[in-house]
């Protein structure tokens, strides 16, 4: 698909404003619903997910026990139908739904202590409610805070953001940045990938939903990076913001 150079104003700033490294507006809460055992409220830009988590909770299944003896995790995701442009109602079995599942469940499988509760299970479930690109990165950051209200125990904080290449939209290849964190019109237009990764660097998941030169894959790689560790102080204030909101509540 041919790229449109239309994404970038003549003074090199994206239609949004921001620069290449720039991220969008973030904002995130810890226990928007009593009803869960953990739960939050998520934005990235115009991308907004609400999670919530329960459990552990001994497995409901009453076949063959899991002999693995660690717990099971579970995802569940809703598009609400107001969300995006496509109106297009989305069952659980769609395609889309199935490779965001696989992935968060993958990705928190190699941070979550699961060992502790054998023969549970964790339930993660994720309403978005509006899409405007950058909407796998914005799922794991939501989930992370759910599962951290929940306190279930993980080895780190999984902060994710997606990247997209500029390449082929400037005349001189050196002259064309990745870009961080990509709107809905970015993703339409460029090649991108998202990063998951820990406070060390650790990745736990790497996704490119779009064609791509090798050669930009470094570049988008190391920009994807410290998008996450930005990302990963956003978290970290939130979390320090919701324990002072708590402790001042047992204060009180």
């Amino acid at each position: 698909m041919p790229l449109d150079s239309s994404i970038y104003t003549l003074s090199a700033l994206r239609l949004d404003g921001r620069r290449w490294n720039e991220l969008r507006r973030i904002h995130g809460q810890m226990s928007t619903q009593a009803s869960a055992d953990g739960s939050s409220y998520f934005e990235m830009g115009n991308t907004k997910v609400i999670c919530t988590v329960n459990g552990p909770q001994e497995s409901r299944r009453t076949g063959m026990r899991d002999q693995s003896g660690e717990a099971k995790i579970e995802v569940e995701i809703g598009i609400a139908g107001f969300s995006g442009v496509d109106r297009k109602k989305r069952s659980r079995t769609d395609k889309r739904i199935q490779e965001l599942c696989h992935t968060l469940q993958s990705t928190f499988a190699h941070t979550l202590f699961t060992h502790l509760y054998p023969h549970s299970t964790i339930a993660l479930t994720l309403q978005i409610l509006s899409q405007d690109g950058s909407l796998l990165a914005t799922c794991l950051n939501a989930a992370t805070l759910a599962l951290i209200d929940a306190g279930i125990p993980m080895s780190d904080y999984i902060a994710a953001c997606t990247v997209g290449s500029t390449a082929g939209l400037v005349d001189r290849e050196e002259d064309s940045d990745p870009v961080l964190d990509v709107n809905g019109l970015e993703e339409n237009e460029l090649p991108f990938l998202t990063v998951g990764s820990t406070g060390d660097d650790g990745v736990h998941c790497l996704v490119m939903e779009s064609r791509c030169q090798v050669g930009r894959l470094e570049a988008m790689f190391s920009v994807g990076l410290d998008g996450c560790r930005q990302i990963r102080g956003i978290l970290d204030g939130c979390v320090k913001s919701h324990g002072r909101k708590v402790l001042e509540g047992k204060v009180s």
